[in-house]
């Protein structure tokens, strides 16, 4: 009976080995995944640059940039601004397509930017048609004299909320909570729009010298390869160009050239790579035809500009956290600081600020302050907006022409003691409210505020200046 029950039960105590092997593996495996998992959440961000090697520096330093990037376009909702992008874009591409062609018909290369256009959405077909004929019916419409007054307005309207919507969300990205002014709103939004076409006839007008040049060198054997490869680069290269002054003009803040350098690369070849996929998948067009029929053009734009406008968010995205990378030490302590420490650290940048205005020397950035007393930008941004609020600093602009925003004391540095500024920050905001503090809890406010008191009594003999 036992010798014929053996082998079963070797059978099952073999599958319990290889059970408990593989369960013993699985365990190893994710408690892997998950230290690897924390060190980059968390570790990662602790590591200074004087405790690995330069080598093993620089690829945290990628991988920190890869990471921030991800988890802010997650964070800050890219998708969603760019689907509001999309509805800003479908409501002024007419008139900025009319303003464009305007001038192009002005300087007599309409042809060279109509061929540009068609270029974009994959040659003749439905979408460019039916974008073509509003521009057309559009600039007809402008001769007439009831629309040179209300049809102006919603021209300059449609294209100044367009631009402002593409500002903000870039300034929401960089955590610039300032816009530009009107004045340079129209004075900065109109002239990209003016050079917009010279650009475009530019890139054009290198495309052609290219190939024709190409052709007398088909001879050379070993120059005529790499000739062709420079001609392909060349849409590419505008396209790198274009998302690299877009990610540094754009942004009312200062944006290195490197971090937008990289970025309008990145950005460009996915976006150039989305518009060979674009443009080579017919069966699309072909599918929307039979669904919509002439409507087919719609849903496809819509579609076209929700990708390109994540792209270039995405490179927004990426700009930032290449700049700002270093900065972000420490971050997942930054969001779960103490508020003695928050207030450690508004005390020691209104000090810094001070000092350095009472020194007569060259105010401070808020990327110099977090450079160089390694305090993590978020929070250095944070802590100058509420300063701001309690009218502690105000922005002033620099002579120079990188047109950097630094922060001045806005009282005498005589007078801002330690106490101006606490009281200050436990005061600024609402009190309204309707808990009964004059008489059921009267104990407990007269009590705060007593405590209060003595608090600001010792910290008025401090100058913030001295500290």
């Amino acid at each position: 009976m036992n010798r014929t029950t053996e082998p079963g039960l070797q059978v099952d105590c073999f599958f319990i080995l290889l059970r408990c092997k593989y369960m013993g593996k699985m365990k190893t495996l994710i408690e892997r995944i998950t230290c690897y998992w924390k060190f980059i959440t968390n570790d990662i961000w602790r590591i200074t640059d004087n405790e690995v090697t330069n080598l093993k520096y620089t690829i945290y330093t990628v991988i920190k940039t890869v990471y921030l990037t991800v988890e802010r376009f997650i964070k800050d909702n890219i998708m969603d601004r760019a689907s509001a992008l999309t509805y800003s874009t479908l409501l002024a591409i007419v008139p900025i397509l009319a303003i464009l062609f305007a001038i192009a018909r002005g300087f007599g290369f309409a042809n060279l930017v109509e061929h540009q256009f068609h270029d974009v959405f994959g040659g003749v077909n439905d979408t460019t048609e039916t974008i073509l004929q509003f521009v057309d019916s559009y600039l007809a419409q402008a001769k007439s004299g009831m629309f040179i007054g209300i049809g102006l307005v919603m021209l300059l309207w449609t294209i100044l909320n367009l631009t402002s919507n593409i500002e903000y969300a870039f300034n929401t990205i960089w955590q610039v909570n300032k816009p530009r002014s009107m004045y340079r709103k129209i004075t900065d939004y109109f002239s990209m729009f003016l050079l917009l076409p010279i650009l475009i006839v530019i890139s054009v007008g290198l495309n052609i010298f290219m190939t024709t040049f190409l052709k007398g060198m088909e001879n050379y054997m070993m120059l005529a390869p790499f000739l062709k490869f420079l001609v392909r680069l060349i849409p590419f290269a505008f396209t790198w160009g274009m998302f690299t002054a877009l990610y540094i003009f754009m942004p009312n803040t200062k944006v290195k050239f490197k971090p937008a350098l990289v970025a309008g690369i990145l950005a460009g070849t996915v976006f150039q790579f989305f518009q060979i996929l674009y443009i080579s998948s017919q069966l699309w067009v072909t599918k929307y035809n039979a669904i919509y029929g002439s409507f087919a053009a719609i849903p496809l734009l819509l579609l076209w500009l929700q990708m390109s406008w994540t792209i270039c968010l995405f490179g927004v995205e990426l700009s930032y956290a290449c700049q700002n990378v270093h900065t972000f030490s420490f971050d997942k302590d930054t969001r779960n600081i103490s508020r003695r420490y928050r207030d450690f650290v508004t005390i020691l940048i209104l000090s810094l600020i001070t000092k350095r205005f009472g020194n007569n020397e060259k105010p401070y950035t808020a990327g110099k302050l977090s450079e160089t007393y390694r305090i993590p930008i978020n929070l250095t941004n944070k802590v100058l907006f509420r300063l701001q609020e309690i009218g502690l600093i105000h922005e002033v602009m620099t002579d120079e022409k990188n047109d950097d925003i630094t922060y001045q004391p806005s009282m005498d540095p005589n007078q801002l003691t330690l106490a101006v500024l606490l009281e200050r920050l436990d005061c600024h905001g609402s009190e309204n409210f309707k808990v009964d503090r004059e008489n059921e809890f009267l104990d407990e406010w007269e009590t705060i505020i007593k405590i209060k008191d003595e608090y600001y009594r010792k910290a008025g003999a401090v100058l913030l200046k001295d500290l």
